[in-house]
């Protein structure tokens, strides 16, 4: 039998997977993974159930029901002063990760070189590899996670084809700041590169901080793709909607990707999430207080515990350091025992990097009831006692 593709054949199952089947396995709490225990707001699930009776639920258009598209321009303008054309610049996809699929399928092409921000989603690194890309790796690192200008002019070069930025960032939870935008925008312009922006956290940056789209920059206008979440923004990770903000030119190849993707989503669930988009501003408010509410929790506890927590700005992630503790071993190696042993999953942020990772730190998922993280941090307090003792 002749091979199959090398860039997913033998690729590696996603640490999520991986720590989600232990922690299944040992009856663990899972703050691994990156969702919500409780679903979003009713009213947007019940516009879901009655459009789905409604009907009707045939192929919807290819770029997406136009009251979502309509409702993605309203949002772009509310939010962030952006004008957006909904007929001819909006696209909806099954989620945010069909986006970026689609994206680099019509955008990139072999032998292009694409700048990518470490830690990286992990989607990311296969989804450049396989369609030819040739990546140029900048890193930032915890505790700070600071970008190092003259790293990140060096990752550019006269076949840099893209550059694609998550912000706010998992798993980092950094929210890139007007200095880090103004150099990846200027180096984008000075290099005629696109822009592939994952922002699905757009709604959930803390302390009073306001998310600004690379899109909003001078210039970066006609060369940025903007992709957003319906599953982020309103606690429904399930529904896999997603939408893609871009001018004509850009937006067009990329549709042509995603017709021969997916070709469309649910109907009914484009039409709720545009619903939810007209929601007023406390609703907006609440979904980032409550989460900071959260954040603060956990934080509080793995701190009272002797974990170093590091600086959270925005998404549903915590990173803490586990050098404090004084337990030996590599991140993996202590999130391994620690979901055996103490009953609590959590992500070790070394899977997010290629290379020469930092290794005492892990990631902790606080999109949850109050109860569980109670829960989880009294596991943790007993386990923390017994390795002392």
């Amino acid at each position: 039998m002749k091979s199959t593709n090398p860039i997913y054949t033998g690729l590696p199952t996603t640490i999520f997977e991986v720590m989600s089947r232990i922690a299944i396995e040992q009856g663990a709490i899972n703050l691994g993974q990156g969702f919500p225990d409780v679903d979003g707001p009713e009213d947007v699930r019940r516009a879901a159930a009655e459009a789905l009776m409604a009907g009707p639920n045939q192929y919807p258009p290819m770029m997406g029901v136009p009251e979502l598209r309509q409702a993605v321009a309203e949002a772009n303008k509310r939010f962030y002063g952006l004008d957006v054309d909904w007929q001819s610049e909006i696209m909806v996809t099954s989620g945010a990760t069909e986006a970026l699929s689609d994206c680099i399928a019509g955008l990139i092409e072999p032998g292009d070189e694409i700048v990518l921000i470490e830690p990286l989603y992990d989607c990311y690194l296969p989804l450049v590899l396989r369609g030819g890309g040739i990546p140029r790796l900048v890193r930032v690192t915890p505790p700070d996670w600071r970008l190092d200008a003259e790293a990140l002019a060096a990752a550019f070069s006269s076949k840099t084809k893209a550059v694609l930025l998550n912000n706010p960032m998992n798993p980092a939870a950094r929210v890139f700041d007007e200095y880090d935008l103004k150099l990846i925008a200027e180096l984008a312009i000075a290099h005629d590169a696109i822009a592939i922006c994952d922002e699905v956290y757009e709604h959930i940056v803390f302390d009073g901080c306001h998310h600004v789209p690379l899109m909003a920059l001078p210039g970066m206008r006609e060369r940025s793709l903007r992709i957003g979440s319906a599953g982020k923004t309103f606690s429904l990770t399930g529904w896999k909607v997603g939408y893609v903000t871009a001018a004509p030119a850009l937006l067009e190849p990329v549709a042509k990707a995603h017709q021969f993707t997916t070709f469309s989503t649910p109907p009914n669930l484009q039409k709720a999430a545009a619903f939810g988009l007209a929601k007023d501003d406390t609703y907006f408010a609440s979904l980032s207080g409550e989460l900071q509410t959260k954040r603060d929790r956990l934080a509080k506890g793995l701190e009272t515990l002797g974990f170093g927590v590091v600086s959270c700005a925005g998404t549903y992630f915590v990173t803490a350091d586990l050098a404090p503790l004084g337990i030996s071993g590599s991140d993996f190696e202590i999130c391994k025992r620690m979901t055996i042993e103490a009953g609590v999953a959590a992500v070790p942020v070394s899977a997010f990097y290629q290379s020469e990772a930092p290794d005492s730190f892990v990631r902790f998922c606080f999109s949850k009831r109050d109860d569980v993280l109670d829960a989880a941090l009294e596991r943790l307090s007993d386990w923390l006692g017994d390795q002392s003792g």
